[in-house]
C-alpha cells in the first residue's frame, strides 16, 4: 500500500511518500498532490526519513541512508544516480552531469530530468546550477534551492554523517 505523511521543516511542510518499503516521493509543495492511491499514514520508514531530513536541516547529517525508489525513464534514472554522487556542499552544472552520464550534448535533457526528480533533497538536484554559476530552476522554487545550498555551505561539521 502507498503511504504519505507530512512533516514540518525549516522550509515548510514536506510530504514524504513510500511505496513497498521504499521512499518514492518528496513533496515540497502541499499543492503537489499524490494521487488517491496513497493514504495518509506515518510508517516507520517515513518516520526514519523525516528524522534524517531534520538531522540534515540541523547540520548533523550530510548523507542519507534510506531505500529510494524513484520512478522514471532510463535516462532520468542515470541522471538521478549521478546527482547522488554530488558531494555535500558542492555544486556542478547540468553540463557536468551530462558529461558524467556519457552524453555531453544532453545538458538541457539533464535539466528536464532534474525537474522530474520525485525525491528532491534525498536525491540532491538542488546541487545542480547553471554553467555560469547562477541558480536556475528548482521545482520547490529558487528560494528553497538557495536555502539548501546555503545550509550546506555554512557551519559544516566534518564529524557528522
Amino acid at each position: 500500500m502507498k503511504k504519505v505523511f507530512y512533516y514540518n521543516t525549516p522550509i515548510g511542510e514536506i510530504g514524504i511518500a513510500e511505496e513497498r518499503g521504499y521512499i518514492s516521493n518528496l513533496l515540497l509543495n502541499k499543492e503537489e498532490l499524490i494521487n488517491e492511491e496513497y493514504i495518509i499514514e506515518e510508517t516507520e520508514l517515513l518516520r526514519q526519513a523525516s528524522m534524517q531530513l531534520l538531522e540534515y536541516f540541523n547540520k548533523n547529517r550530510k548523507t542519507f541512508s534510506l531505500p529510494l525508489a524513484p520512478k522514471g525513464t532510463d535516462f532520468q534514472m542515470k541522471v538521478w544516480k549521478a546527482l547522488c554522487d554530488i558531494p555535500y556542499a558542492k555544486t556542478c552544472s547540468y553540463k557536468d552531469i551530462a558529461l558524467i552520464i556519457g552524453n555531453p550534448k544532453a545538458a538541457r535533457a539533464v535539466g528536464m530530468a532534474n525537474n522530474k526528480n520525485p525525491i528532491a533533497i534525498f536525491i540532491p538536484c538542488h546541487r545542480v546550477i547553471g554553467s555560469n554559476g547562477k541558480l536556475v530552476g528548482y521545482g520547490g522554487g529558487l528560494e528553497i534551492k538557495e536555502y539548501l545550498l546555503n545550509l550546506e555551505k555554512t557551519n559544516i561539521n566534518p564529524s557528522k554523517k
